[in-house]
């Protein structure tokens, strides 16, 4: 039997983290990943990037981003965001249900976790393409979220592995841990099958940072829902629950909205899994808020500007898989289409195009009269003002329902455009109890000595729906963590052993 002071089950952005910050504490780690090495790094391999942290202001940025120049600086207006704004948005749009104490945690902890990711090597740079605007030469960001990973999820994994190299740290591939060995009550190991052969490897402290259960479609269906069989997988294959099962065999306790999840509008055409040939997140169509969206039956059926995307693009997957076929259009004329994201612009994006409405809605599957009938009452319901895709302009409709609140434009000048989206996957909300130091809790709320948990299958933060990039705030927040808090217990344990 091998041995560790800490054992890190998964290796994405959270489980780096942890494996990290605990061998900063002087433990001996390893890693499992389940996936072989071409397709290590989890979900977070396919992120975008994006990470939300109460920056509070341009200073703060430019210590996350040291080579920002003065001339850009000033040339840059950058709102502030502090822990009263990231904590409100969190708190708005999880309806209240956000448990405080992780809530604030996350909040709080997120300037300094982001300049210590930086001290591991993980580069950081303006999030300028989807959440800026230039006017009169000066550069406006908005929406609390101006950082991003350089490189995306590439990027950021490979700081993070690089890292975890040059401290040490094992990572052990096509390893599925399988089960808590436990002695008198406390967790001492884990029970792994490596590259086919079963293996037991004795540890002080487990870390479970494995991801959820969103590439289980049996547990998407008992826990979510039946039609989300249906549903895209946008990240990797292999986050199937396996942490979370293993951490309720031993008596931990179920937390947060087991019935919700993060879920997008997609590329109607993109992979069933998330393709490691083509990471980044680049299948996403995230400019509904300057579309109107229809389903087959020719209906509208959300508040496409109810919100800047970063607040509604995590609970709008869902509304597009309750339609029929799980399938809805993105229709655009060419007053906007200069304006859509980038995603549109790439080969992989599937897109229809015509000079009228009718030659448009003619190469759709869809009620072609109710459809163009829509359209046609969608214009007239569009009132007067300013078009301002920076703000939410209050430039919305009358007399339709749903409403479109914000960036309300007719459909009316050719070309005209489609894009087809279904629903992707990112991960389940619900998951196991942790408290604010990384302590996985049993059913009566006290920790489960020698277990601790980060990133995704940590229930109670995420309730309906998340501020974009708050996720990946979390897994490292709470990744830096539980591996503080598993390197000094194991430091415990080892100082006990030795008196």
């Amino acid at each position: 039997m091998s041995s560790y002071d800490v054992v890190v089950v998964g290796a994405g952005n959270a489980a780096l983290c942890a494996a990290i910050a605990a061998s900063e504490q002087g433990s001996r780690v390893a890693v499992l990943e389940r996936a072989p090495k071409e397709k290590k790094g989890g979900n977070s391999f396919f992120t975008d990037g994006a990470i939300r942290a109460a920056y509070g202001n341009l200073d703060n940025i430019r210590k996350i981003i040291p080579s920002l120049s003065d001339e850009e600086a000033a040339n840059t207006v950058m709102p502030e965001y502090k822990n009263e704004d990231f904590y409100g948005d969190m708190m708005r749009v999880t309806q209240e249900e956000s448990d405080p104490e992780l809530a604030g945690t996350l909040v709080g902890k997120s300037l300094e976790t982001i300049l210590w990711m930086r001290e591991q090597g993980v580069e950081f740079e303006l999030n300028k393409g989807n959440q800026s605007f230039v006017e009169d030469g000066k550069r406006h960001f908005w929406g609390g979220l101006p950082l991003k990973t350089k490189e995306k999820g590439i990027g950021l994994m490979r700081s993070l592995f690089q890292k975890a190299e040059e401290r040490g740290i094992e990572v052990i591939y096509n390893a599925n841990a399988t089960e808590l060995i436990t002695e008198d009550g406390k967790v001492t190991g884990v029970a792994a099958e490596i590259n086919g052969e079963q293996t037991r490897i004795k540890s002080a402290g487990v870390i479970l940072a494995c991801g959820s259960f969103e590439a289980n479609n049996q547990q998407r269906r008992q826990h979510i829902g039946d039609e989300w069989d249906a549903a895209i997988v946008r990240g990797t294959e292999y986050n199937t629950g396996g942490g979370i099962d293993m951490a309720l065999a031993v008596g931990a306790q179920k937390y947060g909205q087991w019935s919700g999840c993060h879920a997008i509008g997609t590329d109607y055409n993109a992979p069933k899994v998330g393709d490691f040939n083509k990471p980044g997140d680049i299948y996403k169509k995230h400019s509904y808020p300057l579309s109107i969206m229809l389903n087959k039956n020719g209906e509208r059926f959300v508040d496409e500007g109810a919100d800047f995307r970063n607040y509604t693009y995590a609970k709008y997957g869902k509304e597009i898989l309750k339609q029929p076929g799980h399938v809805a259009y993105q229709i655009f004329d060419s007053k906007v289409r200069p304006l859509l994201r980038e995603e549109y612009n790439l080969e992989e994006a599937t897109a229809y195009e015509a000079d009228t409405l009718e030659a448009l809605v003619d190469q759709l599957d869809v009620d072609k009269e109710n459809f163009l009938r829509t359209i046609e009452e969608y214009n007239r319901s569009v009132q007067e003002g300013e078009f301002n895709p920076s703000v939410k302009d209050g430039k919305g409709t009358t007399g339709i329902v749903p409403p479109k609140t914000n960036w309300a434009n007719t459909v009316e000048e050719g070309p005209f455009y489609a894009y087809p989206v279904t629903c992707g996957i990112t991960f389940a909300f619900g998951g196991i109890h942790a408290d604010t130091d990384g302590h996985v809790l049993d059913g009566s709320g006290k920790p489960i000595e020698g277990l601790f948990a980060a990133g995704e299958m940590i229930g109670g933060i995420f309730y309906h729906n998340y501020p974009g990039g708050s996720g990946l705030m979390s897994g490292a927040v709470f990744g830096k963590i539980a591996g503080t808090s598993a390197g000094r217990y194991s430091n415990e344990v080892t100082n006990a052993v030795s008196k």
